[in-house]
């Protein structure tokens, strides 16, 4: 394929990831409207993010499988096509379960979207140029975070609710065309079993641990419901593993590839990128209700504020690959996630009286080491995957990192919670102005102002301060973790270029077989 075509088919790709990953911020813009609209109780409005989360992790592995089968190119094409059909029911949906279901039809769909996304550019580039592909890729995943919150909240300021899910519409149309026209169709030289063992244990085992790290960042790490279903997925996980691992003894294909987990490269750089994205979900979670109910900013000026947060991770994503050329994976990583973890620490002392140039500049900073870690990353858990692999790689790596969205919520929620209530002194208060202020800062700030006393609101919004400042330094930890983690694991400059040399060896090979069987004179050694 012509370079030109490439870069074209890229542009394709990634308007249906930024449908996908739009999505998400979206909806927690349209909460409010949508409890108005579809008169939707507080449970449902949960199950509407819980959900599509869920049924998002538990069709990444098969989404893996299927494209290996029977195409990737074909899988992504039908992904695209049913997220955009997906988005149109939840704009005409005029019930909470009509709702629902069209959030798990866009959960499905976009599982086949970033799994086949990410497989088709380790097919259609090299591992010279797949290090520039994958910090596209993140770069428009970072576009989604502020640009979501942002047009979502101009269209219910000014036109129907249901254009916030209407505007995937035309993104999904141009990159169903643009896929269909310049994406090229690959599979498994040999088409993989499909497994239905193992798919119905891991999804089992996957929406289980999933809906407990969301029931434990809603109700408590000690709730009962939390700790059943993360106990039950980890043991329904543990049996997924021992059965793949059965079949592979046997000489069956496994759904999970445990093999790609004997190269260092792809290990590491999958849970590194996971780790990066841990400390992201902080910073997504607490800066908006900061923004919202600390400083009292509209949605809009809310998104605006997290531009200096995407301006970092887009400059660090696409300067990862000519670092890791100069530094090689081990230094890259490491040096992101202290360029990061200053920006974390930075944050911690935020306050209501912090400037606005003083938070940008931190949110910056963190971006930016965020963007070298998540690009280098995934490129080193990608670079030596195999074309033929590539469906099965890719879910790999995408599945640990969606489970870090609602981890990360569990832990670094529980983190601002337990600092918020704290710090909140309500006795003296009425039974109902003390549950509505322990809900939320919200709450405590509505209900401070329905009383107009101004030392509640105080209270209010200093306790979240508080929680704040605890959440980004339990971020700031987790960045100090992945520096450990890489210096001890990834591999170094030296292994960089050796992996390198290999995958380019690989790729040739590959390209000899197919032009052999084709009919075309094989290449002289």
């Amino acid at each position: 394929m012509k370079a030109s075509r490439k870069w074209t088919a890229l542009a394709a790709i990634l308007l249906a990831v930024l449908a996908v990953s739009m999505d998400g911020t979206i909806l927690s813009v349209a909460v409010p409207t949508l409890a108005t609209e579809l008169k939707a109780s507080e449970a449902q409005l949960q199950w509407f993010s819980a959900g599509y989360f869920l049924v998002l992790a538990a069709g990444i592995l098969p989404a893996g499988r299927l494209g290996d089968r029977f195409g990737r190119k074909k899988l992504l094409v039908i992904s695209v096509a049913l997220f955009g059909l997906g988005s149109i029911a939840c704009a005409i949906s005029t019930t909470p379960t009509e709702f629902l279901i069209a959030r798990l039809v866009l959960g499905l769909a976009g599982s086949g979207i970033v799994v086949m996304a990410v497989s088709a550019i380790v097919a259609v580039f090299d591992e010279a140029q797949r290090a520039r592909a994958i910090g596209l890729f993140s770069a428009a995943n970072f576009l989604a975070l502020p640009l979501g919150p942002i047009l979502g909240g101009w269209i219910l300021t000014h036109y129907w609710w249901g254009w916030v899910f209407l505007i995937n519409a035309p993104l999904t149309v141009v990159g169903l065309v643009a896929t269909i026209a310049l994406v090229p169709e690959s599979r498994a030289p040999i088409p993989p079993r499909f497994d239905p063992i193992g798919i119905v244990i891991s999804t089992i085992g996957l929406v289980s641990l999933t809906y407990g790290f969301i029931d434990a960042g809603q109700n408590g790490w000690g709730s009962p419901g939390a700790l059943g279903c993360m106990t039950g997925g980890v043991l329904v996980m543990a049996m997924f593993l021992l059965w793949e691992r059965a079949e592979t003894r046997r000489g069956n294909d496994p759904l999970l590839d445990l093999s790609l987990f004997a190269l260092r490269s792809f290990t590491w750089g999958a849970i590194l990128s996971f780790l990066g994205g841990l400390t992201m979900i902080g910073v997504l979670f607490v800066m908006p209700q900061f923004f919202q109910g600390v400083l009292g900013t509209d949605a809009i000026s809310s998104g605006l504020r997290l531009l200096p947060l995407l301006a970092g991770l887009v400059v660090g994503a696409l300067m990862a690959e000519k670092v890791a050329k100069l530094l090689g994976w081990r230094l890259t990583c490491v040096a992101g996630f202290v360029v990061a973890a200053i920006g974390l620490l930075l944050g911690a002392s935020t306050d209501p009286r912090s400037s606005a140039l003083f938070i940008a500049v931190w949110m910056f900073v963190y971006g930016l080491g965020l963007g070298l870690v998540t690009a280098t990353a995934a490129s080193a858990a990608l670079v030596k995957l195999e074309r033929e692999r590539s469906g099965a790689g890719s879910a790999i790596v995408q599945l640990i990192q969606k489970i870090a969205a609602p981890l990360g919520s569990a832990v670094l929620g529980s983190a601002v919670s337990a600092v918020y209530l704290s710090q909140l002194h309500l006795a003296g208060y009425p039974a109902s102005v003390a549950s509505a202020a322990r809900a939320s800062v919200f709450g405590g700030v509505a209900v401070a102002r329905s009383l107009r006393s101004a030392s509640l609101v105080a209270m209010v919004r200093g306790a979240f301060t508080s929680g704040l400042q605890m959440s980004l330094l339990v971020s700031a930890c987790l960045a100090l973790t992945g520096v450990i983690l890489a210096i001890v694991f990834m591999p170094g400059r030296r292994e960089m270029q050796s992996i390198l040399s290999t995958a380019h060896r690989d790729v040739n090979e590959s390209e000899d077989v197919v032009a052999t069987s084709s009919g075309t004179v094989h290449r002289p050694a």
